[in-house]
């Protein structure tokens, strides 16, 4: 069964190096243990999603700049997030803010070919739709 995904479950990139915590603003007013529950919308960069320590992807600018400038031997590039799209598929029985809510199941991609996933989703309630 998918789990609710709230402020502080753990996720990780599939291009970086470190994992990171999910930060969600009490602005649904919906909490789980005391920690604001996420929805779909909860995809902004350095809000929501903080880096994850060095980026490995080509796709990204920086590293794909490192990379020729090291003769072609791969340099990774400090993360910056780049998650224009918000999270799919959400939960789409299950509304917060309007909006489907976050389940440990959903995914994230970034701009610079990264794919985002939960690793923890920060508390143990099922969602029962």
């Amino acid at each position: 069964m998918p789990l609710q995904v709230c402020m502080g479950a753990m996720m990780m990139c599939t291009f970086g190096v470190a994992p990171s915590s999910l930060v969600v603003l009490p602005a649904n007013k919906v909490l789980t243990g005391e920690v604001p529950d996420a929805n779909i919308m909860d995809h902004i960069p350095m809000t929501n999603i903080m880096p994850f320590g060095m980026c490995t992807s080509i796709a990204n600018p920086e590293v794909a700049a490192a990379t020729a400038a090291a003769l072609g031997v791969l340099t990774p590039m400090p993360c910056i997030p780049n998650t224009p799209a918000p999270w799919i598929p959400g939960a789409p029985t299950v509304l917060l803010g309007n909006m489907p809510t976050l389940d440990n199941t959903c995914q994230l991609m970034c701009l610079w070919a990264g794919v985002i996933t939960f690793s923890d989703a920060g508390q143990e309630t099922v969602m029962v739709p």
